[in-house]
C-alpha cells in the first residue's frame, strides 16, 4: 500500500543536475553560434565584392575605363543599412538585394598609387595597395565595437582579401 502513495516527480537534486547540464550545453553552443552568425554575414560582403568586380569588368569592357564609387553606405555600423544607389553604382549594374552589413567602393586609377584602406575608406585597420586599375572594397563593424573589418579585390588580384581584425 505505500509504494501506491509514493509520488512521482523529480527531485531537488536531479532538477539541479539537469539544470547545469543545460548551462554546460549553453556555455557551448551559444559562442560557436555566434562565430556562425559573423561568417555569414561577412560571406555578404565577399559576394558583393566578387559581383562590383564583375559589373567593372564589364562596364570597362564597353566605356574602356573602369567607374569609380564612394563608399555607400557611409556610415559603417552593426546593424544592417539601407542600399541607396548611387550614380556610380547605377552606371556599372551594381545593386545588392537588400540591406548592407558593409559599405562598398570602388577606386580607380591607371598607373596610381592608392595605399591604405584606413584612408580610403575610414577604417583604423590595415592596408590594401593598388598601383594599377581599380580595387572595390567593403568596410563594416559587424560586432560593434568600433572596430572596422574590410575586405578587398582588385583587378590584379581577383582573390578577396581581408583586413583587419575580425569581430
Amino acid at each position: 500500500m505505500r509504494k501506491m502513495m509514493q509520488s512521482k516527480g523529480f527531485t531537488l537534486i536531479e532538477l539541479m543536475i539537469v539544470v547545469a547540464i543545460i548551462g554546460i550545453l549553453a556555455a557551448i553552443a551559444i559562442p560557436n553560434y555566434l562565430d556562425y552568425q559573423m561568417k555569414a554575414k561577412t560571406s555578404e560582403a565577399k559576394s558583393n565584392i566578387g559581383a562590383i568586380r564583375t559589373a567593372e569588368e564589364a562596364y570597362a569592357a564597353e566605356e574602356g575605363q573602369y567607374r569609380t564609387a564612394a563608399q555607400t553606405p557611409t556610415g559603417v555600423t552593426s546593424t544592417k543599412q539601407p542600399w541607396v544607389g548611387t550614380t556610380p553604382f547605377n552606371d556599372i549594374g551594381f545593386s545588392p538585394s537588400g540591406d548592407v552589413y558593409y559599405g562598398y567602393g570602388v577606386l580607380a586609377g591607371a598607373n596610381s598609387t592608392v595605399s591604405g584602406v584606413s584612408s580610403l575608406t575610414g577604417s583604423s585597420n590595415g592596408n590594401a595597395t593598388l598601383t594599377q586599375g581599380i580595387i572595390m572594397y567593403g568596410v563594416g563593424d559587424l560586432d560593434g565595437d568600433g572596430t572596422d573589418y574590410a575586405f578587398y579585390s582588385s583587378n590584379t588580384n581577383t582573390e578577396i582579401q581581408d583586413v583587419g581584425t575580425k569581430w
